[in-house]
């Protein structure tokens, strides 16, 4: 073989791998084993300090009577106990990955001419067989008890450097990989088992691991798809508000011309009436003028006459009262007052606001959501109606489960359907309470023990108390004054802008918003209806749908 291996050599110069044929680098020759003219598999050193592929070595010395080395040629007196040159292997590895050499496949250690891909590597043996020299461990008796496992490329990682054996069990107490004799020696007493055991637990944990993650990506997939709906359902609603807004401002616009008109008319009436009533006067004073010109022509003639019965006889008429109308209440009325253009201009401003109304609330219920209440939530005391819709307090705490979720001092229930983003709108009914809290929560908010209602706490909520005191529950409290009591009470979350409103739906009027917020997790609809105090407060509040 050593005759034969520089002509080997030469013949086999157009076979080197691509990477190595394609490069002039010297490196190249020296991480190359001269008997398989390919880079490095487990390279082992000689005493002569030529290096070789460990397999490659073993099967020169096995077909050979001697131990001499390939290269050189140099002899051993006995047969050298090889070890994997460690630094030789990394550096063999940083350049196949400097090279951009994808990992090669594991070929067997006992084909001769062209080598067949491993299909196991035995741990037992220290090597690595094809289909076809794996057969004798599936035959033979004494072969069959050797450990298989899938073909690997660094196979003296699977053993025990200390005791050269198999490493078939993991120690749990140092996480480490032992052998047998480990477990007599450094490891007595210790927590092994088979690797196959803590693989197969290791496996169990990483598919929780995987399952954890692909819930993740799951959640982060459903969170993409409702930001993309909420903005869907935003362009919707813009596109709704602004053909709203145009409707509202026509009618507007409408409305304005048409009182502009009314006022017009109005004053050309009036205007004509007026016109009528100076013409009139006029036309009375100049018949009255003409009369009293005549008479003072008579009396001027009267004065001046010498005839003394004529005197006499005339005085009696010319000197009676004149008959004329007493026009000192006769006065040109104002084509249109000052007082009937405020009236005028009030009640355009009524229908604005009205009309503004009715929009705002058209807007909201395009938000409209169904909301349950949550029993899990729900104090001991509260009453919930079987469809979730009414919560009542009652006087006898009823038996239930203290979890987590629930509140234990406050009278308090909260809606099962939390919102992490969007806007949303409910109503509830409280007509006939004397006392009542509405709002909405923070999904983290205390529930245990006493409870301070507040935006900073995570509470954004409206009272109502004896009967006509509405608050809301700003960090300093805010005195509500509403012209009419509420019946009905309309509830609006803007997550994103931070706006939590209510409204009068009977009435169609805003009632109070907190502004400027920042939510941080879900939102969850607020339910509180007091306590009943001996039937006076008794009847529920009502999720009422919207229509």
């Amino acid at each position: 073989m050593a005759e034969s291996l520089p002509k080997l050599l030469k013949q086999s110069e157009s076979m080197l791998p691509p990477y190595l044929a394609s490069s002039s680098d010297p490196l190249n020759e020296e991480l190359q084993c001269s008997v398989c003219l390919d880079v490095f598999t487990n390279p082992v050193t000689t005493p002569c300090g030529h290096n070789f592929c460990k397999s490659c070595l073993n099967q020169c010395w096995d077909k050979s009577e001697d131990c001499s080395c390939p290269f050189c040629k140099e002899t051993f007196s006995r047969r050298p106990d090889l070890k994997i040159n460690t630094a030789l292997r990394q550096v063999v590895q940083h350049f196949k990955e400097k090279s951009g050499v994808t990992k090669s496949e594991v070929l067997c250690d006992i084909c001769d001419d062209r080598k067949q891909k491993a299909l196991k590597s035995c741990l037992m043996c220290q090597s690595s067989y094809c289909e076809t020299h794996l057969e004798p461990h599936h035959r033979v008796p004494r072969l069959k008890k050797h450990k298989l496992i899938n073909a690997v490329e660094n196979l003296e990682d699977y053993i025990c450097e200390q005791h050269e054996r198999p490493l078939e069990l993991f120690c749990r107490d140092d996480q480490t990989f032992v052998c047998p004799i480990c477990t007599m020696t450094g490891h007595k007493n210790h927590d092994t088992v088979p690797l196959e055991e803590e693989s197969e637990e290791k496996k169990t944990q990483v598919m929780k691991i995987q399952t954890d993650v692909q819930q993740m990506i799951q959640d982060r997939i459903k969170k993409i798809q409702d930001v993309k709906h909420s903005a869907d359902l935003r362009k919707q609603s813009m596109e709704k508000e602004k053909a709203d807004s145009n409707e509202l401002f026509t009618a507007l616009m409408h409305s304005i011309e048409k009182c502009q008109a009314e006022l017009l008319e109005k004053m050309e009436e009036k205007q004509e009436v007026a016109e009528e009533q100076e013409e009139e006067l006029i036309e009375e004073l100049k018949k009255e003028i003409t009369e009293l010109k005549r008479r003072d022509t008579e009396l001027e003639q009267l004065s001046n006459t010498e005839d003394h019965l004529q005197l006499i006889q005339s005085y009696p008429s010319m000197c009676r009262p004149f008959d004329t109308k007493q026009r000192t209440d006769i006065s040109v009325n104002t084509p249109v007052s000052l007082s009937t253009i405020r009236a005028a201009l009030t009640e355009l401003q009524q229908t604005l606001e009205e009309k503004l109304s009715e929009t705002e609330l058209k807007r909201m219920h395009l938000y409209a959501v169904d909301v349950t209440l949550d029993p899990d939530t729900a104090h001991p005391n509260l009453i919930l109606s079987d469809d979730g819709k009414q919560v009542r307090h009652g006087d006898i705490k009823r038996d239930v489960p203290d979890n987590p979720e629930r509140f234990d001092k406050c009278v308090i229930v909260l809606g099962k359907e939390g919102f992490l983003s969007g806007r949303f709108y409910f109503e509830v009914q409280v007509m006939k309470k004397t006392e009542w809290y509405l709002g909405v929560a923070r999904e983290s908010v205390t529930r245990k023990g006493r409870i301070i209602l507040k935006p900073q706490n995570g509470y954004w909520v409206i009272l109502l108390r004896n009967g006509n005191e509405y608050k809301a529950l700003e960090d300093s409290p805010v005195l509500l004054s509403l012209k009419v009591k509420p019946q009905k009470v309309g509830v609006f979350v803007d997550y994103e802008e931070g706006l939590v409103s209510f409204y009068d739906v009977e009435s169609r009027s805003h009632i109070y918003s907190f502004t400027g917020q920042t939510f941080n997790g879900k939102l969850y609809p607020y339910f509180c209806p007091a306590l009943n105090k001996d039937g006076k407060n008794s009847d529920p509040l009502i999720i009422s749908p919207v229509s």
